[in-house]
């Protein structure tokens, strides 16, 4: 119904140009040229040249009222069919006049030239003849050259600035100020811009050439006529000039008037490239912004009606009126003015000024990187801005592997960092950095090195492992010595993707959660309105920050629901809800680390120390919190990093630690600040299609 609503205004002319406009504008354009060398009768041709005559004006009134030269997107090919147009009608008066002399009864011909020649004579003939000449020489010398030089620069500037265009609008998309669609739209536009003014620099050339021509049909109009007057008819000679000379001077204004009007046209649309308004708003925009220039208008005027032999009659009006507008424009200007009414009171003006009153303060990006201005050309469109793909194929694999859409990542240039500097951001505050070595990569060592290689020794950012610097040109070296090879935009991809996992629960926001509601309400409505009949967005918030602090995904959204539906009305403890939407998961997390035969290889606690932790536990306002003694602390973490240690001694990649649903989270906690990345199921996640291997017991002493 709202595409209806918004058709339906068309309607009439508008809806018979567009189902039959393509036939009638084929069928006139066919007839143009045809004209040219079918004769018409003189009433017909009275038709069609009003019919040019109000089509110059209206194309003239279109580029006034038009906000962008590319709104009259249709401009050039318009010109190069009113071109045509009124060559053909020229061609076919011609025809007419030469062919029935002084018989010949063109109304619009004959109007034109009693108009400008008057009732007959030598004088009137050259008088007309001076006007023709002056209208031609104003034509082509003033507006049709100026248009065409404009055309030519605007074409070529646009055409330029079209890369660094788009790559402001990639980045302005890639920091998120614009949606995708807007981003497309946009730079369709940039692309409609760039076409338009690369028409309208050989669509200019039509005016030029029609100037020409034109000056030559009436040259031989002329010259012609009176040969055939004199000549075959028999007519005097002065008979002859008079009368051929007079209908050539017609027809030749008639045709050059309306293209005179394009012309025009032609110059305003190509010279108002940087408006935002039509022709009028312009106008009364930038005449109005300066009342004082109005003032002294008006007292150069009263100053000249002093001075003897001036028309003190014509100036004094004029100044006194001039100084009206200048008194009018000021007042409105003082009325107008943001926060006039704080200004009418010097009063509170003074106290605005104490007060340091500043702007609200701009919400800071959800997630930035700023790089240093020698980085830039990874994100130069013109030289590949790898990044900028590398970015967007990162925020794609994030929504797969975390459930979460990461917001838009703002890239900006920053001249504090050191040129060869990168940092990256969450809301503002920095969360890593690192340094890049252009036309360098870098080296790390996998373990597995035949032969070490000479480079600049360096440390990876992601990871904080050594690494070395090495030449372009030494890049397959490393890679047949053993090392993984990694180029400047993979190390900061690489980094970001690590910045993502670690700090996903920091970057998913209430405005995101709800959002992720929003979607999947549309296909699960029952689940999410169970979901929220006993929790709050807040809460739900804060359960799938929890998951993604140990790195589960929440793509599974509806499983989270459905197990926090089912638990929050036995408790809205977001510790407890966070362990069921766990147990709802537990398939998807045992997954996350099993082998290629689905067995999960673990660790346990002894029993006694899992219950010392369990008794351990302290309520707190952010829920329950393991509190070991110091020294039981220290004993706890040996007592894991030799466990650990044992089963990477046997070639296994670290296990998990399995242990009761009550002590799952207090074991995270009590290892969390000296092994971060340390998983830790319970036992209620495991599923019964998972092969659990036990590969020791943690024995805690003390």
């Amino acid at each position: 119904m709202a595409d209806a609503a918004y058709m339906a205004p068309r309607g009439g002319i508008a809806d018979a140009l567009g189902n039959k406009g393509d036939i009638f504008i084929a069928a006139g354009v066919v007839a143009a040229v045809m004209m040219m060398i079918i004769p018409m009768p003189t009433f017909l041709l009275d038709t069609l040249m009003a019919m040019n005559l109000i089509m110059g004006l209206l194309v003239l009134l279109i580029v006034l009222y038009t906000k962008k030269a590319t709104d009259f997107s249709v401009f050039p090919t318009m010109l190069l069919v009113l071109t045509v147009f009124g060559l053909a009608l020229n061609i076919s008066s011609t025809r007419l006049i030469l062919t029935q002399g002084e018989n010949f009864n063109g109304r619009m011909v004959r109007a034109f030239s009693t108009f400008v020649v008057g009732s007959g004579g030598t004088e009137g003939l050259v008088i007309g003849f001076v006007i023709f000449i002056v209208l031609i020489a104003v034509q082509v010398v003033v507006i049709t050259k100026g248009s065409t030089r404009i055309a030519e620069v605007a074409a070529r500037f646009t055409l330029d600035k079209m890369p660094a265009k788009q790559m402001a609008v990639e980045s302005e998309f890639n920091s998120g100020a614009i949606s995708e669609e807007e981003m497309k739209k946009r730079k369709d536009e940039i692309e409609q811009e760039s076409s338009f003014y690369g028409a309208m620099d050989g669509a200019s050339k039509f005016i030029s050439g029609n100037v020409k021509i034109g000056i030559f049909i009436t040259a031989v109009n002329i010259i012609a006529g009176i040969i055939i007057g004199a000549a075959l008819h028999g007519e005097p000679l002065s008979q002859a000039v008079g009368t051929y000379i007079a209908f050539s001077i017609g027809d030749g204004l008639l045709s050059q008037f309306p293209s005179l009007l394009i012309s025009t046209a032609t110059g305003i649309i190509v010279t108002r490239s940087v408006s935002n308004g039509t022709f009028a708003e312009d106008i009364s925009e930038e005449f109005t912004r300066h009342p004082r220039i109005y003032w002294i208008g008006a007292s150069v005027l009263l100053i000249f009606a002093l001075i003897p032999g001036f028309p003190w009659y014509v100036l004094i009006p004029m100044g006194l009126l001039m100084g009206f507008f200048a008194f009018r424009l000021s007042r409105d200007q003082k009325r107008m003015r943001p926060g006039a009414e704080a200004a009418d009171s010097a009063a509170a003006k003074k106290q605005k000024e104490d007060t340091g009153e500043i702007p609200p303060v701009v919400p800071l990006d959800p997630l930035s990187l700023e790089l240093g201005y020698g980085l830039v050309p990874l994100v130069d469109k013109d030289k590949g801005a790898e990044l900028l793909e590398r970015v967007q194929r990162l925020r794609r694999e994030s929504a797969l592997d975390l459930g979460l859409v990461i917001p838009k990542i703002r890239i900006i240039d920053n001249m504090t960092l050191e040129p060869s500097e990168y940092c990256l951001k969450i809301k503002g505050a920095e969360v890593g950095r690192g340094r890049i070595r252009m036309g360098h990569y870098l080296c790390i060592n996998p373990g597995g090195v035949r032969d070490n290689i000479p480079g600049e020794h360096t440390v990876d950012p992601t990871f904080g492992l050594p690494a070395i610097w090495v030449s372009e040109d030494r890049r397959d070296e490393a890679e047949r010595a053993g090392y993984t090879v990694i180029d400047p935009p993979s190390i900061i991809a690489t980094h970001l993707t690590e910045i993502i996992k670690s700090h996903a629960a920091e970057i998913l926001g209430r405005q995101d959660t709800q959002r992720i509601l929003d979607d999947i309400k549309k296909d699960y409505p029952a689940v999410v309105e169970d979901a929220q009949k006993n929790l709050g967005l807040g809460e739900i918030q804060k359960v799938l920050q929890a998951l993604l602090r140990e790195q589960v995904s929440i793509r599974n959204m509806v499983a989270i629901l459905e197990a926090l539906a089912d638990f929050a009305p036995i408790s809205k403890d977001v510790q407890f809800l966070t362990e069921k939407a766990r147990q709802g998961l537990g398939r998807q997390i045992c997954l996350q680390y099993t082998d290629e035969d689905r067995r999960l290889r673990v660790l346990t606690i002894e029993h006694g120390f899992e219950q010392t932790l369990v008794d351990s536990a302290v309520q707190t306002a952010s829920g329950k919190v393991c509190a070991l003694e110091p020294a039981l602390h220290v004993s706890w973490i040996k007592a894991l990093s030799a466990a650990i240690a044992s089963v990477r001694a046997q070639g296994w990649s670290p296990p998990v630690i399995l242990c009761s649903e009550q002590a799952r989270l207090l074991v995270k906690q009590a290892a969390e600040r000296e092994l971060p990345e340390l998983v830790v199921l319970s036992v209620r996640e495991i599923t019964n299609d998972i092969d659990v291997e036990q590969l020791g017991e943690i024995r805690v002493e003390g």
